[in-house]
């Protein structure tokens, strides 16, 4: 089943390596809870600073049977490092989800 996935761009161009990478780690998360009824993926620049560079920040919302699951990731320059950083702590959150579930059956 292909997952339900919203991207939104807020102050950064819509790039086509940046979309497909944003595709590539939401399928993966599948992998850890086949029922995701929803991945919601904010990619934005969060303002301008002199000595930082551009502060990227990504947000990644999980919507679950049970529960939802929000994870973000930030980084002064580059927004692939914000986005390796918040698809791996939704992964994180997501197998401490699936776990809590398996455990509670």
């Amino acid at each position: 089943m292909e997952l339900p996935l919203q991207i939104t761009w807020r102050g950064v161009a819509r790039s086509e390596g940046l979309d497909a990478a944003i595709r590539e780690k939401a399928a993966k998360l599948q992998q850890f809870h086949e029922r995701i009824l929803r991945c919601k993926v904010v990619v934005e620049l969060t303002g301008r600073h002199k000595n930082q560079g551009n502060p990227y920040a990504v947000r990644v919302e999980l919507k679950l049977p049970g529960g939802e699951i929000t994870a973000s990731g930030e980084h002064g320059e580059d927004v692939r490092v914000a986005l390796r950083d918040a698809f791996e702590a939704a992964r994180r959150r997501l197998q401490d989800f699936a776990r809590e579930q398996r455990d509670a059956a």
